[in-house]
């Protein structure tokens, strides 16, 4: 089968492998549609970053040269032994946790927190990224009718959103400001109205990203370049500030914006994954008791995600921005996310199966 494969930085390399099998407890995956996502983009530009290079992942014992894509949907083709949950024909995404199930944080239910934590598409157990994988069927899940598989390869991305607004403890009726409006941050936007906000603040400089989040549902779009945004959340807020914040850009200066603008015990919510180190002093968070709190994936939240698609509570309309072909995803794909007109694109989709590029 053709799959997309990660040999190192700025090396993907669409190629025939090996079709993987239904074994006992696996579910196998005809992929209908897989996104890419910021952490494939991340691994292109500065990997390896999650990717296993020298030393095999613990969990797959896999290096590099890994299958990628961990966003998709598709329709199940077989089943392995014990495996009665599903059947050939079902509708699914998978959660493309890769975990122990033995460690502290694993027994706990926290498994996006697992010590030997890995993720489908990165870790060298497969991925999306190709006509068929396999995963365990504890993190299969069938999609709800009325959800078509293109916009069912945008549960994982959502379910990023949904999760970290749970983790702010947002509350209806409080305030926020999201630093960045590329998919997370759309999708935070989205959950965040969904769970009540009273007030949406968005921080995006001057693009069509702007337009993609109001339509989302912002209230307010603030340009870093034309005001000070600190200043005018206090004058939007009464001058209180934001209950909450979420940090989407993994840039220095959405850290910093992102604690300026909360009240005093206010919560941030670190949801970019950083490619190096930033500075702050940490004076900002001890004489105004606010709080940092990084979140990573999620964990139990893929039906309630599906669940508030499928009731239009979330939309993520106009999301899809591109459809490519499997065979063109390096130039149709990453170097359109990386080129000039990335700020056009929410989420560029990937199939094996050309016929759909024709519906």
């Amino acid at each position: 089968m053709k799959a997309a494969l990660w040999y190192g930085k700025n090396d993907i390399r669409v190629e025939e492998i090996e079709e993987p099998k239904a074994t006992k407890g696996l579910v196998k995956v005809k992929v209908k549609w897989c996104g890419i996502c910021g952490s494939d983009l991340h691994e292109y530009l500065a990997g390896p970053i999650f990717i296993p290079v020298g030393q095999p992942h613990p969990l797959s014992g896999n290096t590099a040269p890994v299958v990628l894509g961990h966003e998709f949907s598709g329709e199940v083709v077989e089943v392995g032994e014990d495996v009665t949950e599903f059947k050939a024909g079902d509708r699914v995404v998978v959660e493309p946790m890769v975990v122990c199930g033995e460690c502290p944080a694993c027994k706990e239910g926290k498994y996006n927190l697992c010590s030997k934590l890995g993720f489908h598409g990165l870790c060298g157990s497969g991925g999306g990224f190709a006509e068929y994988t396999v995963f365990p069927k504890e993190f299969v899940h069938k999609i709800p009718d009325n959800i078509p598989y293109d916009k069912a390869a945008l549960v994982e991305p959502l379910c990023v959103a949904f999760h970290s607004v749970r983790m702010a403890n947002f509350k209806i009726g409080q305030t926020a400001l999201v630093l960045g409006a590329g998919p997370i941050g759309l999708g935070t936007i989205e959950c965040l109205k969904a769970a009540g906000a009273k007030l949406v603040i968005v921080m995006q400089r001057k693009s069509v990203r702007q337009e993609y989040a109001k339509r989302a549902g912002a209230d307010v779009v603030l340009d870093p370049n034309e005001v000070n945004i600190p200043e005018e959340i206090k004058r939007l807020t009464g001058g209180v500030g934001v209950d909450a914040t979420f940090e989407t850009t993994g840039a220095q200066v959405g850290w910093d914006l992102g604690l300026a603008s909360l009240k005093s015990d206010g919560t941030m919510v670190v949801t970019s994954i950083w490619e190096g180190n930033i500075s702050f002093n940490p004076n900002d968070i001890v004489l105004t008791e606010k709080k940092v709190v990084g979140t990573l994936a999620y964990r139990h939240e893929f039906p309630a995600t599906m669940a508030v698609m499928n009731d239009e509570r979330v939309k993520a309309e106009g999301w899809i921005t591109k459809r490519v072909a499997l065979k063109d995803i390096v130039k149709e794909g990453f170097e359109t996310l990386l080129g000039k007109e990335k700020k056009k694109h929410v989420k560029i989709l990937v199939t094996p199966e050309e016929e759909l590029l024709e519906k």
